[in-house]
């Protein structure tokens, strides 16, 4: 089995995770998410690079496809993938306030609004 092959399963469940937090929670906030992306994205090619160049992993290249990022397999990659698209899509499903603030949630049972803010009543 290639490490390619091995990834498909995990980002094929990131991926129904997500349209189904969206489909439950909303449109999911794209900026956030592809600025998570590029900086998570970036930083596994240096330490990857680092952690291969170092000795410290090793891959077999009968499993790889071949292509990579300087000696760091592009397969390598999808777990960062992986991590930017299931834990917000997870996040939103799982937390118990529907992926709002904490506070929000409390501050709108006791009188104030939902972002928190405690509401001016008007006495005449």
């Amino acid at each position: 089995m290639t490490y390619a092959l091995l990834n498909v399963p995990f980002l094929l469940l990131a991926v129904v995770t997500l349209v189904v937090a969206r489909r439950r929670t909303g449109r999911p906030a794209w900026k956030p998410l592809a600025g998570t992306m590029a900086v998570l994205l970036l930083l596994t090619a240096i330490f990857d690079n680092f952690m291969i160049m170092a000795g410290l992993v090793a891959y077999d290249d009968a499993q790889r496809i071949g292509l990579q990022i300087g000696v760091a397999p592009i397969e390598d990659f999808a777990y960062a993938v992986l991590a930017v698209v299931l834990l917000p899509a997870l996040w939103h499903l799982i937390a118990p306030w529907g992926g709002r603030r904490a506070g929000a949630s409390s501050s709108a049972a006791s009188g104030g609004t939902i972002d928190g803010t405690a509401r001016r009543t008007e006495t005449t």
